[in-house]
């Protein structure tokens, strides 16, 4: 059996302490006019592309604005709970309780759409499909879910059987 050496307390600031500074400069730097309208004309470039004819957004700059969107939700509502557990549980139990709660979340939304999906004029692109293939992705997330919440729960069970008593 191999020990882990761990680094002593004080020895630097780790990868958490650093996304603080480096959001905490980006933040300071946006105040500044002549950054900020440098940093929007960047971001401009991906999310504010524009078709030259029309005038319209360009589906790539959607799909972009779709992603970043999807990212930042997860990276926020998820970080943050993850951050405040932290706080009082440490690293490993704070990210193994988020993720079985944030998990047991995504089960009961996913099975409140599978029992109440969307009613009323379908879209154009959905002609054709019944009510049991409308739930298929819905039926997918939560089975999916339901998977990460059995794993997460045992994981929080194999951890508290190793912690000296």
């Amino acid at each position: 059996m191999t020990t882990r050496t761990r680094r002593p307390q004080g020895s630097g600031l780790g990868l958490l302490e650093w996304a603080g500074i480096v959001s905490g400069i980006i933040v300071l730097l946006a105040l500044i006019p002549a950054v900020r309208e440098v940093m929007a004309d960047i971001v401009g470039l991906v999310f504010n592309q524009r078709d030259p004819d029309t005038g319209h957004v360009t589906a790539f700059s959607q799909m972009m604005r779709g992603i970043g969107i999807t990212i930042g939700s997860v990276v926020v509502f998820m970080g943050s709970g993850w951050l405040i557990l932290m706080t009082n549980l440490g690293k490993r139990l704070a990210f193994l309780v988020a993720g079985a709660a944030v998990s047991g979340w995504m089960i009961m939304s996913g099975l409140l759409f599978v029992v109440f999906a969307p009613r009323g004029v379908r879209p154009a692109n959905l002609e054709g499909l019944n009510a049991l293939q409308m739930r298929i992705p819905a039926i997918a997330m939560t089975l999916g879910s339901a998977v990460l919440f059995v794993m997460f729960v045992l994981a929080l069970d194999r951890y508290e059987k190793d912690e000296p008593a």
